[in-house]
């Protein structure tokens, strides 16, 4: 089903219901995704700016401006001529949320891990090509196309393994299903999930999560299998647990806001360790108690790319804090 009259009407609007409003789709002044340089204020300085900055603005940007192309990828993605270097062995595979897509999700981390040195990509998916509101397939049909761009990442970059970063249901569900039963712990390195829907969430987290995005203004059939896969106690969920959270071989790290109001109680995101399969759960307040960023506003927030950064390359990771 085509959204475009439906995303029209999300032009300046705010994401996050329970967060002060942002600029209406008739105020001019709606702010540019932030585009991190790499160099990240430090002292006082930076202490100052986190408290006010919780990532709703510069996500709502994204998404304001994914409407005009719904496909496209965001700066430092999908460069299919990149090759991983020793330092970097391994291609970075990002994965977007729920009603999200690629560009919304990741206009901040994918120039970072770019500028970082790695090969990054990222993928659309579940949903039909040209409509703005992503990732609401059935997760076992959405993680066969995970299963499919991750194979032609590697044949790509001729990397044996991938790590894959994301966030929501992009970071919980999906990829451990695509780990478990798509062959995809064979061909994964690690899984780092921001605010990840690991065990779901309760009913009021996914109508948060709508209400944000506005999706309950649009029919049934828009909402998608999606949401029911990721609320607590579902088929979904069910099969993903039983027999344990990891999958061997595979290196786990989740990222949580103790603020998040969508994948709630926010400890259904952690993950217990299983053989051979290691797991970090870091909080974000935990390296920076100011950073109020919620679910949405996680991935635009500069302490938790200094986290990713530092899960994927902890030989050389920077201290992730409010002041580094």
């Amino acid at each position: 089903m085509k959204l475009g009259h439906a995303a029209a009407a999300l032009v300046g609007s705010t994401l996050i219901a329970v967060a002060a409003a942002t600029p209406s789709s008739s105020s001019p002044s709606i702010p540019s995704p932030s585009i991190p340089s790499g160099s990240f204020p430090s002292g006082s300085a930076r202490a100052s700016a986190v408290a006010p900055n919780t990532g709703l603005a510069e996500f709502s940007a994204a998404f304001t401006r994914s409407q005009a192309a719904p496909e496209m990828s965001p700066s430092g993605a999908n460069d299919w001529t990149c090759r991983p270097s020793a330092a970097h062995p391994r291609p970075v595979v990002l994965i977007h949320g729920t009603w999200a897509n690629a560009y919304a999700n990741w206009s901040g981390l994918s120039p970072v891990l770019k500028k970082a040195g790695y090969c990054v990509y990222a993928l659309n998916y579940g949903a039909p090509e040209g409509d703005v509101f992503k990732a609401r397939g059935h997760v076992p049909e959405s993680a066969k196309e995970v299963a499919t761009f991750v194979d032609k990442v590697l044949d790509a970059t001729g990397a044996e393994k991938a790590d894959l970063v994301g966030h929501s249901q992009g970071g919980g569900l999906l990829p451990r299903w695509y780990l478990k039963f798509e062959g995809g712990a064979a061909k994964t390195h690690r899984l780092v999930g921001i605010a990840p829907s690991n065990h779901g969430t309760t009913a009021s987290g996914m109508a948060t999560l709508a209400r944000s995005l506005r999706v309950l203004d649009t029919t049934a059939q828009m909402a998608g299998q999606a949401a029911k896969d990721q609320t607590i106690g579902s088929d979904v969920n069910a099969r993903l647990d039983a027999g344990g959270d990891t999958m061997p071989g595979v290196r786990y790290t989740t990222v949580v806001t103790r603020t998040d109001e969508v994948v709630t109680p926010y400890r259904q995101q952690y993950l217990a360790a299983g053989p051979d399969a290691p797991v970090e759960n870091l909080d974000l307040q935990d390296a920076c108690a100011v950073d109020m960023s919620a679910h949405l506003g996680i991935a635009y927030s500069d302490v938790v790319y200094r986290m990713v950064l530092g899960a994927l390359d902890p030989a050389n990771a920077r201290p992730a804090n409010c002041f580094s």
